[in-house]
């Protein structure tokens, strides 16, 4: 092994924010903007410690339980979606909420609300604990059963012979799949969503480190550890047979990891902020770097629209009542 000297820095395309963190984050800033701090948040916006650090820095509060929030505030819900009965609190509890669901996790819920009402349970592949998993099963009030791996397939009991299958937006597109066709093998008449439930940003981040990570010596992943689609990112580069590292900042990266190899693949997860990928390659170079290039990849150009009253431009079609101050 010769010393830990970083050559080159090859960063996947594309990387880092998709529109439903993007639109979460803009919730949130332009709640402050309009109402003043504080802005309530139920659960972290979005899985990134800078990007919670820096709303905290700007007067947003997160929260987990609803009674931690002052009758008449602003609450936002985070981009992983809430329960029903989380909806109904904040009703009750006569909040000004603004909804920062990602809109495909929420087409999700709208699919459960559907399929329900035609007399379907669901078959759930997802993480348990993980927000947006409590969200999803949370829209109903039975009849929805989680798994988390092959061998949990074994263990669903549903009452009756209609049964469709959701999924967790961030999952492995590989494992995803590997559990899908044993749900199928147990259940073959199970109705799949018309598209995957697994989002598009999911997919073309994990795809981008499969093209990446044959062609360098180590990956590393900026990312939180709360973050699914992250450490998703993490374990299809090892499975390539690449070792990967996440890191929350640069601060994490240790020169230990580059001994010998002197090739370094650089990606982040949906939630990571580019500013920190920034961050991540002075330090590279520090340890050596000279060539950043970027690879060929999947130009995204998803863009969700921000929610009503939040002076979005793609919103101005609603005609303003009189009563209206803006």
């Amino acid at each position: 092994m010769g010393p830990s000297r970083v050559e080159e820095v090859l960063l996947a395309e594309p990387r880092g924010f998709c529109a439903g963190v993007d639109r979460a984050i803009e919730i949130v800033e332009r709640a402050l903007a309009k109402y003043g701090a504080p802005i309530y948040v139920r659960h972290e916006i979005v899985h990134n410690t800078y990007v919670v650090n820096d709303l905290k820095a700007k007067g947003a509060i997160f929260v987990e339980d609803l009674g931690d929030v002052p009758p008449g505030a602003t609450l936002v819900f985070s981009a992983h979606g809430v329960s029903k009965a989380v909806r109904t609190e904040a009703a009750a509890r006569g909040f000004n909420v603004f909804d920062a669901t990602c809109p495909l996790v929420t087409k999700v819920h709208v699919e459960l609300a559907k399929l329900a009402k035609e007399g379907y349970e669901f078959v759930m592949i997802g993480h348990k604990g993980h927000p947006e998993v409590e969200g999803t099963m949370g829209q109903l009030a039975e009849g929805i059963y989680l798994v988390e791996d092959v061998d949990d397939v074994a263990r669903v009991q549903p009452r009756g012979d209609k049964l469709a299958v959701v999924t967790q937006t961030t999952l492995s597109v590989d494992d995803a799949a590997d559990i899908l066709a044993a749900v199928k093998r147990r259940f073959p008449h199970v109705r799949e969503p018309k598209q995957q439930d697994i989002c598009y940003a999911t997919q073309n981040r994990q795809d981008a480190v499969k093209l990446l990570a044959p062609q360098v010596d180590v990956v590393v992943v900026v990312g939180s550890r709360t973050s699914s689609n992250s450490n998703r990112l993490r374990e299809v580069a090892e499975r390539r047979g690449t070792p990967a590292y996440m890191v929350d900042s640069a601060d994490d990266l240790q020169a230990a990891w580059f001994a010998g190899r002197p090739r370094v693949g650089l990606t982040a997860g949906a939630s990571a902020p580019e500013v920190l990928v920034q961050q991540v390659i002075a330090r590279l170079r520090e340890f050596g770097a000279v060539s950043v290039r970027t690879m060929d990849g999947v130009r995204e150009t998803v863009r969700f629209p921000l929610p009503m009253g939040l002076g979005d431009k793609s919103m101005a079609q609603v005609p303003s009542t009189p009563s209206s101050s803006r």
